[in-house]
């Protein structure tokens, strides 16, 4: 009887239930996740006529941001000095534009004659293989019992003139968008992240936000500024070389500007960039061995940066995967072109501080290094 009245009734309404164990989020199956991944991939690519432009003003915004916040330590209103920056910006970027556009021209209109020029080079010096392979082709046909070639059609196609033409309007449009976006960015870019961080609904939680954002800001804005400023010195460097070399001063400038923006592309740039010195010291020298001196020193260089002074500089937190950077050069190279891989290096480095900073995402942040 006393056990019945100690022990609690099952039925009894007044006893408390066990705690429940929080039900687990549910995960979506894998078919779902590779067909976002294929969604967002396919708009990337779709609008790219829209997203370049923004991510473009968003690295300009990078580089000039940590000199921004100087010129702010100096009493200098935001938006003066994002004038300031974007003025200084496209003037060095017309005035060299002005220097570099009669070479860049003389190039693009000789460069089939230029072409043919080096082919008759190369053909001259494999000419004994050529004529061991024809050899042995003219054996081979008369073994065979086969005289007939086949016949080649050659189709040609000829340049729309209209298209540049239309195109133009364009191309000055999206120039345009670039520098707005930019100015806009510099501007208004804390105010548009303190109205997104007062979103979050407690006071610890904007707080947090708030410092991984301000911290990534930084270390981004460092970080392109710091490839820039490498890159530009580069660029002058193998000028000052090619200059030595005997090249003309505004073909110097040229060929430094195609490296220092080749630089920012990892493996892929400096491959075409070796592939672009080699055409332009045959075109420029008679001598085969004085031809592969532009090569060479942009070779040596671009060695001499990638394994000493930028690892110097940037340290271990900038550090990616090789493979990881030739599958993001591949894949933003195939959906954006030239500006794709630019813009591959940076964004990569962005995503490894997100995924740094975020609890649970270290061990993706240490997969990209």
């Amino acid at each position: 009887m006393s056990e019945s009245l100690l022990s609690p009734s099952p039925a009894d309404p007044e006893q408390p239930d066990a705690p429940l164990p929080p039900a687990s989020r549910p995960r979506g199956p894998m078919s779902l996740v590779v067909l976002a991944t294929l969604a967002v991939g396919y708009t990337l690519w779709a609008a790219q006529d829209i997203i370049l432009p923004v991510l473009l003003a968003m690295f300009f915004a990078l580089v000039g941001n940590p000199i921004l916040r100087l010129l702010q330590k100096l009493w200098i209103p935001r938006a003066l000095g994002a004038l300031l920056i974007l003025g200084a910006g496209l003037g060095v970027t017309g005035s060299l534009a002005v220097q570099l556009i009669g070479p860049a021209m003389e190039w693009a209109q000789e460069a089939p004659q230029q072409l043919r020029k080096v082919a008759r080079q190369v053909q001259d010096l494999t000419k004994p293989v050529q004529q061991a392979n024809q050899a042995a082709e003219n054996f081979a046909r008369v073994a065979g019992g086969d005289s007939n070639r086949k016949v080649q059609v050659i189709r040609t196609q000829l340049d729309d003139p209209y298209r540049m033409l239309t195109r133009a309007p364009r191309l000055a449009a999206s120039v345009l968008a670039v520098v707005l976006l930019t100015l806009f960015f510099m501007i208004y870019g804390q105010s548009l992240q303190r109205a997104a961080i007062a979103l979050f609904p407690n006071r610890q939680q904007q707080r947090f936000t708030s410092d991984i954002l301000r911290s990534i800001e930084r270390e981004v804005s460092r970080y392109v500024l710091t490839i820039s400023v490498i890159n530009t010195l580069v660029g002058l460097v193998f000028a000052g070389v090619l200059m030595l070399f005997g090249i003309g001063l505004q073909e110097a400038l040229l060929w430094g500007t195609v490296a220092a923006l080749l630089n920012f592309a990892p493996y892929v740039g400096p491959l075409i960039g070796v592939a672009l010195m080699l055409l332009m010291g045959f075109v420029e020298f008679r001598d085969p061995l004085q031809a592969l001196l532009p090569a060479a020193a942009y070779l040596a260089l671009h060695t001499l940066e990638g394994q000493m002074v930028t690892p110097i500089v940037l340290g271990r937190r900038m550090k990616l995967s090789p493979l990881v950077l030739i599958l993001a050069l591949m894949v933003f190279g195939w959906a954006w072109g030239m500006i794709g891989l630019l813009l591959a290096v940076p964004l990569l480095v962005c995503i490894k501080l997100v995924l740094a900073r975020l609890d649970g995402m270290q061990g993706w942040a240490r997969l990209l290094e």
